[in-house]
């Protein structure tokens, strides 16, 4: 796929999420969709109660219409466009499930987190099937060597295992204003680069849809933020993501590329099994963004050095792929 090609996909995709922002935003205003704010939390995200959630739908639209149209224009929409938006819809249907329970009950819980996982499994077995239609690979390769590990049938409860571990771990990480569309758009488009180098070129034009679609929402979402993404945004990017990495065989690095998002869920793992064993906090709050926040720093620069750091990771893992 050519650079002018690349440029296409992420312009069409920047575009549509910004000619959709003032057009949904004071739809879900006047619709009082408003976030509610944990009581818990840190007493400066008080001031956000009422900024408008959902805003996922914004950038979900963008993601779709670009897939489709590029996919089309560039003979690129394949079986394996198909099961990607099937996943980004289906756990975005959760997600937004979750955020209108919220919503009409005026409280932050929505759906029960067994309902949660119902969901996602069932979305991530019907991704495995549409997958094993072709000639797909149950195996899984070790980063940066030529090693892999083939599980046979048993590949199915690892899909699983990563579609809803990821989307898990990136709803725990959208917490503050810009920074799950900010990482989520780095992780995306290194593994877009990826995909290139294995010619997957389908997968690309998905990756790079993701991107520019995160970009545009991105001038609404960073802060101080007009609206958040909402579990409709977040749960769609982990389960998508998991699945761009299954699909190009580099499930592993997903790991480094996605370390953000890894830090973020181990620090509610061992925040809970710290206070359940010893009674005791290790972070200040958890996930860990909160820890920085209520040490000191400005929600800004959380974003920056998080940003910052998804950045690094993601240069590390294409060099590595790249020459190793």
């Amino acid at each position: 796929m050519s650079i002018e090609t690349t440029i296409t996909i992420l312009a069409i995709s920047f575009l549509i999420s910004v000619i959709l922002g003032p057009i949904f935003i004071p739809i879900l205003r006047r619709l009082k969709f408003g976030q509610s704010i944990r009581t818990e939390g840190p007493k400066s995200h008080m001031k956000k109660a009422g900024t408008p959630t959902m805003g996922g739908v914004i950038f979900l639209i963008s993601i779709i219409a670009t897939t489709i149209i590029a996919g089309k224009m560039f003979n690129l929409f394949t079986t394996q466009s198909v099961v990607l938006l099937l996943v980004l819809v289906g756990f975005g249907v959760i997600g937004l499930l979750d955020d209108s329970i919220k919503i009409v009950l005026k409280r932050n819980l929505g759906l029960t987190s067994l309902q949660k996982l119902i969901g996602q499994i069932v979305i991530s077995i019907l991704a495995f099937l549409l997958l094993r239609l072709g000639t797909f690979d149950t195996s899984i390769a070790i980063p940066f060597t030529d090693w892999s590990i083939d599980l046979g049938i048993l590949y199915v409860a690892f899909l699983i295992f990563w579609l809803v571990g990821f989307s898990n771990a990136v709803n725990l990480t959208d917490g503050l204003d810009g920074l799950v569309a900010g990482t989520a758009s780095i992780a995306f488009s290194a593994f877009g680069v990826i995909a290139l180098f294995n010619e997957q070129a389908d997968v690309a034009v998905f990756t790079f849809a993701v991107t520019g679609a995160l970009l545009g929402f991105l001038i609404f979402n960073a802060n101080p933020a007009k609206v958040f993404m909402g579990d409709t945004g977040s749960l769609a990017l982990g389960g998508a993501l998991g699945l761009v990495s299954i699909i190009v065989k580099e499930e592993l690095l997903l790991l480094l590329v996605g370390l953000v998002f890894v830090v973020e869920t181990l620090s509610v793992i061992l925040q809970v099994i710290s206070f359940k064993t010893r009674g005791k906090r290790i972070f200040k709050m958890a996930p860990i963004h909160h820890h920085f926040e209520l040490s000191g720093w400005s929600e800004r620069k959380v974003v920056g050095v998080f940003w910052t750091m998804a950045l690094l990771v993601a240069m590390i893992a294409v060099i590595a792929e790249a020459y190793l």
